[in-house]
């Protein structure tokens, strides 16, 4: 499966900035039969952790993966987003970046103390937007079951930066 879906990504050099090396995943989505493969993944890893009440994702591509994810497990999705976008009550966690600082925020009453929350989003880099989405999703009650990316960019370390769940509970189809 990982080499199939390998297959469908693209690497685009110097997107956004020269000297990145952007993984682009639209191809896979683009191909029903790898999409598919892909949500099958989540499902197996989010299943190994046992009943899931909720599905959350990172904007945006986050938010593909997630609610597809959502849809197959029959449960909700919450969509965790940048600053600014979200129009009810939200909680926000800031965080920073290696050029700056950023926030994600969700609604405060998307989740209730003790919901059994898998977390997904479509790449692990270094490791801090996972990280704030983590305490977003615990500092509104959230029990975070799994957290898993269809790519991980192994020489980043970002595993490491994920201090709010148990490495067990951390997982990665796709590995660079």
């Amino acid at each position: 499966m990982e080499h199939a879906l390998r297959q469908l990504i693209r690497t685009i050099p110097d997107f956004p900035r020269p000297g990145i090396q952007f993984k682009d995943i639209t191809p896979l989505l683009q191909d029903a039969r790898g999409f598919r493969m892909a949500i099958d993944w989540f499902s197996l890893t989010v299943n190994a952790a046992g009943e899931v009440d909720l599905v959350a994702g990172i904007e945006s591509r986050g938010f593909i993966l997630g609610a597809a994810l959502a849809a197959r497990l029959g449960v909700g999705f919450i969509p965790l987003r940048k600053q600014g976008k979200l129009p009810a009550k939200k909680a926000r966690v800031s965080y920073q970046l290696e050029y700056g600082n950023d926030a994600l925020e969700m609604h405060v009453d998307a989740v209730r103390s003790g919901d059994r929350v898998a977390l997904v989003d479509d790449l692990l880099a270094t490791g801090g937007t996972a990280e704030a989405a983590c305490q977003l999703l615990q500092q509104c009650g959230a029990e975070i079951v799994a957290v898993s990316f269809l790519i991980e960019l192994d020489f980043l370390q970002g595993r490491k930066n994920i201090k709010s769940v148990k490495s067990e509970k951390i997982f990665s189809l796709i590995h660079y």
